[in-house]
C-alpha cells in the first residue's frame, strides 16, 4: 500500500515536469521564431548593412549613397551626410555609371533634405537601362560606393506617422482605380530595414488604402522608439512597405517620420493657405504669389516636381525681401499630384483654417471686390457651418492673340477665354478632409457629416491661363504632374477634358494657335491687377523684370 501511493505521488510529481519540459521547449522556440522581430527593437543591430563605406580623401566617410531610385527618364541618387558639414553642389560631383569605362555626366540638380540630412542628386539616364549608377567627387575622381537600386513603378516612396498614431504610406505599383476605396483586407503594412527579407519583419493590418494612399497600424515598438526614425546617425532609418497579400511587399525607400505637429487647441495660424505642385514655373510664381497674397492668401506650401529653372531663388525673394510665408518642398516623385496634395494637406491641416489646391496658371478673380478673407469669414458665419469644401468654377483661358510671353504677365496678358465654365477647383478645411485622403486634384472626399457649396461665379471664379502663347503651352504637353490624367501624348481618352480641343497627340504648334479657345472678351481680373500693383511713376509692375 505505501508503495502504491508512493507511485501515485511520483507519477502525480512526474505530469508537472512533463509539463515543464514542454512549456521551456515552446518558449525556446518561441523566442527563436521572435527573435527576428524583438531585434527591430535594439537600436545597434543591423543585419544586412549596406556595403562598408569607404573613406574618400576630402570627403567625411559618413557620406553614403543609401539608396538610388530608377525613373524613366533619370536616376535619382539619396545620399546621406553628417550633421555640420559642407553639402555638395552640382558642380562639386559628377553621376558615375559602372560600365566597362566608367561614363560620367553632370547631374540635373543637387537637391538638400535637412529633415532627413540628406542630398537628392537627379542624374540622366543612360543606356542600357538597369545601368549602376555611383557619384565622382570632382577633382579627386573618388566614388561612393553604390547604393540599392530601385524601381519606380513598384515602390513605397513616403510616409509619415499621423495624430492618431496610423503611419500613411504613399506607394506606387499597386495600380488602384483613382478617386475608389480599395478592400484594405487584401493588404498588409510590414515594417524592417529591409522589407525583403519577411523573418525580419514587423507586420500591421491596413486601415485603408485608396489610389496611392495606404493607412497602417502602427506597431507599438515603433511608436514606442521615435527617435529612431529621425536620428541622421543611424546608418538606416527603419521602412513601411504595402504587400497584397499572399504575395511580396513593394520596395521601399520610406521612413515612417512624425512631420506632423500635434493638434493645437484655439484659432489656427492662417486662415487661408494654397498648396500647389509645379515644375519649371519659376518665372510666372512672382506674379501669382504676389497677388493673392494681396487678395488674403496667407501661407503656401509650394512642392517642387523636378524643377530646373532656379526656382528657389524666386522663393527666397519673395520670403524674404518680401516677407511673404511661402515654402518650398522637394518632391521629386513623377506623376504624383495627387498624392503630393494629400501630403500638403496633412502639413497644412494644424496651421490653415482653409487650404486651397490650384495651378500656377488659375488665379482667384473676385468680381465683387472682397478679399478671400471676407468670403471665408462670411462662410464661417453663416448657419450652414457643416460646409467644409467650397468649389469654384473655372473659365478657361486662350492665348489671346498672343505668339509671345506677354511681359506684363498672364493676369494682363491673356483677356480672351471660352464661354462656359469647366470644372472646379476646391479650397477645403483639411481636418474634414476623408481618412483616405481622396481627392481627384480638382477636389477632396470629406468626411461623413460634412458637404461642399457651389461658389457664385459673380461672388467668387478661377481664371485658368491653360492654354497660353505655345511655347510655354507646349512644356504642359510634354509632361503632366496629375496620376489619373493621360499625357497628351498617349493615344488615350481623347474626348477627355484634360486634353486640348483639337490638338492630338503631338506638340506640333497649330497654326491658328494664337487665336485659339476666344469666345468672349474677359477683362475684370486685368483691370483690378493694374489698379492694384502698377507702379504710378514707371507704369510697371512689381513682376515684370522677371518675365523680360
Amino acid at each position: 500500500m505505501k508503495h502504491r501511493k508512493k507511485r501515485t505521488v511520483l507519477a502525480a510529481i512526474q505530469i508537472p515536469r512533463r509539463f515543464l519540459f514542454w512549456c521551456i521547449l515552446l518558449l525556446v522556440c518561441f523566442a527563436g521564431f521572435t527573435f527576428s522581430s524583438v531585434r527591430l527593437l535594439f537600436r545597434g543591430f543591423y543585419p544586412w548593412r549596406l556595403a562598408a563605406k569607404t573613406a574618400i580623401s576630402g570627403v567625411s566617410p559618413e557620406f553614403s549613397i543609401i539608396e538610388t531610385v530608377e525613373f524613366p527618364d533619370e536616376t535619382l541618387v539619396f545620399l546621406k551626410y553628417p550633421p555640420l558639414t559642407p553639402l555638395f553642389t552640382k558642380h562639386d560631383i559628377d553621376c558615375l555609371y559602372l560600365t566597362p569605362n566608367n561614363s560620367s555626366q553632370s547631374p540635373h540638380s543637387v537637391e538638400n533634405d535637412e529633415f532627413l540630412s540628406q542630398q537628392i542628386i537627379r542624374c540622366p539616364l543612360i543606356k542600357p537601362r538597369g545601368m549602376l549608377t555611383s557619384l565622382s567627387v570632382k577633382p579627386t575622381g573618388h566614388t561612393f560606393p553604390i547604393g540599392p537600386t530601385r524601381r519606380w513603378h513598384s515602390l513605397a516612396y513616403e510616409a509619415m506617422i499621423d495624430h492618431d498614431n496610423t503611419t500613411i504610406v504613399f506607394v506606387k505599383g499597386f495600380n488602384l482605380r483613382g478617386g475608389k476605396q480599395s478592400d484594405p483586407s487584401k493588404f498588409k503594412c510590414v515594417y524592417g530595414w529591409d522589407v525583403k527579407k519577411p523573418k525580419l519583419l514587423l507586420h500591421s493590418d491596413v486601415i485603408s488604402i485608396a489610389q496611392e494612399i495606404v493607412r497602417c497600424e502602427t506597431p507599438l515598438s515603433i511608436l514606442n522608439n521615435p527617435q529612431r526614425f529621425i536620428d541622421s546617425n543611424m546608418d538606416q532609418p527603419i521602412k513601411v512597405s504595402v504587400r497584397m497579400v499572399g504575395k511580396e511587399p513593394l520596395q521601399s525607400i520610406a521612413s515612417p517620420k512624425r512631420r506632423l505637429q500635434l493638434n493645437l487647441p484655439g484659432q489656427k495660424q492662417h486662415q487661408m493657405c494654397v498648396c500647389t505642385m509645379l515644375r519649371n514655373q519659376a518665372s510666372f510664381l512672382q506674379e501669382w504669389i504676389m497677388y493673392h497674397s494681396k487678395i488674403g492668401v496667407q501661407r503656401w506650401f509650394i512642392y517642387d516636381n523636378n524643377s530646373l529653372d532656379d526656382i528657389e531663388d524666386v522663393v527666397k525673394v519673395l520670403s524674404v525681401d518680401q516677407n511673404i510665408n511661402v515654402t518650398r518642398h522637394v518632391w521629386p516623385w513623377i506623376k504624383t499630384q495627387e498624392a503630393g496634395f494629400a501630403h500638403c494637406a496633412l502639413r497644412a491641416r494644424d496651421v490653415c483654417e482653409w487650404v486651397g489646391f490650384m495651378d500656377v496658371d488659375e488665379f482667384f478673380h473676385l468680381p465683387t471686390g472682397l478679399s478671400l478673407l471676407d468670403i471665408l469669414r462670411n462662410q464661417s458665419q453663416n448657419s450652414n457651418s457643416n460646409v467644409a469644401e467650397l468649389r469654384v468654377s473655372c473659365h478657361n483661358f486662350g492665348p489671346s492673340g498672343l505668339k509671345h510671353v506677354p511681359t506684363q504677365g498672364v493676369t494682363m496678358g491673356y483677356n480672351c477665354r471660352m464661354i462656359a465654365p469647366e470644372r472646379h477647383k476646391s479650397i477645403v478645411k483639411p481636418e474634414a478632409l476623408n481618412s483616405t485622403l481622396i481627392n481627384v486634384v480638382h477636389h477632396f472626399h470629406l468626411k461623413s457629416g460634412f458637404r461642399y457649396a457651389n461658389m457664385d461665379r459673380n461672388v467668387m471664379v478661377i481664371n485658368h491661363y491653360k492654354y497660353q502663347v505655345w511655347d510655354v503651352f507646349k512644356e504642359k504637353f510634354y509632361r503632366r504632374v496629375a496620376t489619373y490624367v493621360s499625357d497628351w501624348q498617349q493615344h488615350r481618352n481623347i474626348e477627355s477634358k484634360d486634353r486640348a480641343p483639337g490638338l492630338g497627340t503631338r506638340a506640333v504648334e497649330p497654326l491658328d494657335w494664337s487665336s485659339r479657345f476666344c469666345e468672349v472678351i474677359d477683362t475684370g481680373l486685368r483691370n483690378r491687377v493694374a489698379e492694384m500693383f502698377t507702379d504710378p511713376n514707371t507704369g510697371n509692375l512689381p513682376w515684370q523684370k522677371s518675365l523680360t
